[in-house]
């Protein structure tokens, strides 16, 4: 059952940017699947909230995948939404990531380039070590933040955003996130979601030219919350 948004999801918001903590489980965008987005919720949140019968626009900046958690932003005007693009592109965006995974990084902390292809029809990314034909440049730090009850929390700030990147790329060190069965996690989790958390965006607001920095709670599951005093 897809909830719809209301206050409590809402991480930031003003005149040109709204940011939403989204559910493990809910899709940014229509897919083949028919479910509803999270855009036409957000836009059915604003038109409520500001009486627009007509409707809202809302600029889609970034993607989650779908099993994810945390920080998303959508712009409110046109405006907002070229510049955003602008500083996603040329990578003027912080983003911090919380990932659990079983086996230990080795090393614990460090920088992973790989180059990634994707493969839409099977919707699953193969990290290659060199470049090869299709491929795309994948960069990204991390470091192993602490243990709980046998699972490790993992920082991860990703330089690039390509699909799947952490994902695949953690999997790479054998470390498969918790409930990725797609990149090596032994078993999927039952509520579609994987131990992946968009924690933290940090950039300077286009229009207003100040800092910015929208952090999501981590979701209330009866896992993350064993991983709550680790964090920053």
């Amino acid at each position: 059952m897809s909830l719809p948004i209301t206050d409590n999801d809402i991480l930031y918001e003003d005149n040109h940017l709204i940011a939403v903590n989204k559910r493990a489980g809910d899709i940014v965008q229509v897919d083949e699947t028919g479910d509803e987005p999270l855009d036409e919720k957000v836009k059915k949140y604003i038109a409520a909230k500001y009486n627009k019968p007509n409707g809202a626009f809302l600029g889609v900046v970034h993607r989650l995948d779908r099993p994810v958690s945390g920080v998303i932003l959508f712009a409110k005007t046109s405006k907002a939404l070229d510049r955003m693009n602008q500083l996603f592109k040329t990578r003027q965006i912080r983003k911090t990531y919380y990932a659990v995974v079983r086996n230990k990084p080795a090393p614990p902390y460090g920088d992973l380039v790989h180059w990634l292809v994707k493969n839409p029809q099977k919707n699953v990314t193969k990290a290659h070590g060199h470049e090869v034909q299709g491929s795309l440049r994948s960069e990204l730090h991390y470091r192993t933040v602490g243990e709980a009850n046998g699972y490790y929390l993992i920082e991860v700030n990703p330089v690039t955003g390509r699909p799947h990147q952490i994902r695949v790329q953690l999997s790479t060190l054998n470390s498969p996130i918790v409930g990725d069965n797609k990149y090596g996690y032994p078993r999927g989790s039952l509520r579609k979601s994987i131990s992946l958390h968009a924690r933290k965006l940090q950039f300077i607001h286009p229009v207003k030219n100040e800092p910015v920095e929208i952090k999501a709670p981590l979701p209330k599951d009866g896992f993350w919350e064993k991983f709550a005093h680790l964090m920053d």
